[in-house]
């Protein structure tokens, strides 16, 4: 039996290492947090054979315990995901380098000069599941936005996470960048979660990725401060004067291109002006690629292959090929459905009418709505990041897709020449 006192010892001299790392960052300037990236990405391409393996460990655990396909998808690695993993690291060198940006300042009229600057927050916390993408995507902006990161990947992605770490670590040993700068506790299994989520002192700000229940798991037990990302229950409005090509293309893409994310559409709502028109095509194509139709009496007066849609339809993220879909009266009843329903995720509305758009962007409360375009833009690469830590769908701090301006605080730098209060 595991003696929980010496866990506790090890788990806090991982926080310690983490804090004394993140205070060797601030010194890095960005050539050298670039020379740690592109290390990452070499050495993650080379060694994709290691990764692979592993993550095959981590598949077929995951399939004989009858993981759900969405979740086995986002938990497979292959050796194009790895090839963009790489890329995307890349990509975030390209990128400028927050700290030290300078958000606003004057000279006061006693002659002190005051600045608010860009700073790394110190050390992050992650916890995710079944995503072991997220273990380079956080890895590499934390480190260019100067913070040292601690990860708790889950035991789905154990094998995968664990090897990832390794070939980070030796590429950061490789430049000279301290290596528990970046670290993970997943050894440690639930105890660890639980330690993270408790670190307050350790670990400044701490970000969960999954599902709705591990992430209000995380908001309601952490006394780290918690930037929320949420569930995606997606809404794609078609409105009156939606064209129809348009709309069949873009309600395809947003469910079928690939339906584990979270930005994929789960919520299909009609303008019943335009249902007879724009059902039939629009749904026969979707059922056409596989997917599961869940629907109103409406529509199914429409489309009669679709299933009878059940109580909780509108409130469900499946991650699959499912869709639910119903017909409103007009904009008003969208919003109305999607004020109810949405977890303030992405919405989209395909329109030909300026105004009904303008309404829409004003009126929806979510971190990204969008006018004629598929939800499945949502996100930090397509969004010009190079990669996301996460989508907050919360209000402070961050909203949206999050990338290297969104992992750092600022502070307030005064220089004076010997000012004194009167």
């Amino acid at each position: 039996m595991v003696d929980s006192a010496v866990v506790e010892h090890t788990i806090t001299e991982k926080f310690e290492a983490a804090c004394a790392a993140s205070r060797t960052l601030t010194t890095l300037t960005t050539v050298q947090k670039n020379a740690a990236l592109a290390a990452i990405a070499r050495d993650v391409e080379a060694n994709a054979e290691r990764i692979i393996a592993a993550n095959a460990l981590d598949l077929e655990r995951g399939k004989s315990s009858g993981m759900a396909e969405g979740l086995q998808d986002r938990l497979r690695l292959t050796h194009t995901r790895i090839e963009q993993l790489s890329a995307a690291v890349l990509d975030i060198i390209e990128l400028a380098d927050p700290v030290g940006t300078v958000v606003r300042g004057s000279v006061l009229p006693n002659g002190l000069s005051v600045s608010q600057v860009r700073v790394p927050f110190g050390v992050i916390g992650a916890i995710y599941e079944a995503r072991p993408n997220v273990t380079i995507d956080i890895a590499a902006l934390a480190l260019k936005s100067g913070n040292a990161v601690v990860l708790r990947g889950g035991s789905a992605a154990e094998d995968s996470n664990r090897v990832l770490v390794d070939i980070i670590q030796t590429a950061l040993q490789s430049v000279g960048v301290e290596p528990t700068a970046v670290q993970t506790i997943d050894e440690f299994g639930r105890e660890g979660a639980k330690a993270l989520m408790q670190a307050r002192g350790f670990v400044d700000v701490l970000i969960p990725r999954g599902s709705a229940q591990l992430i209000q798991t995380v908001v309601q037990e952490s006394t780290v401060p918690v930037i929320e990302t949420g569930a995606g229950i997606v809404h794609v409005f078609l409105d009156e004067s939606a064209d129809k090509s348009t709309a069949i293309e873009i309600v395809h893409n947003a469910k079928v291109q690939r339906p584990s994310v979270c930005n994929a559409l789960e919520t299909l709502l009609v303008h019943e002006a335009a249902a007879e028109r724009l059902i039939p095509s629009v749904l026969a194509r979707l059922a056409s690629a596989g997917v599961t139709i869940h629907a109103d009496e409406r529509t199914r007066e429409l489309f009669p292959e679709a299933q009878v849609a059940g109580d909780d339809a509108w409130s469900i993220e499946h991650l699959s090929l499912d869709i639910a879909v119903r017909v409103v009266a007009d904009l008003d009843a969208a919003i109305d459905h999607i004020t109810t329903y949405s977890t303030k995720h992405t919405e989209s509305i395909i329109t030909n009418d300026l105004a009904n758009a303008d309404r829409f962007l004003a009126e929806v409360d979510s971190a990204v709505v969008m006018v004629n375009a598929s939800t499945r833009f949502t996100d930090g690469a397509e969004f010009g990041f190079g990669a996301e830590v996460g989508i907050s769908t919360q209000k402070l701090h961050a909203r949206g897709p999050m990338g290297l301006p969104e992992l750092t605080s600022t502070k307030w730098v005064v220089r004076g020449s010997g000012q004194v209060r009167g």
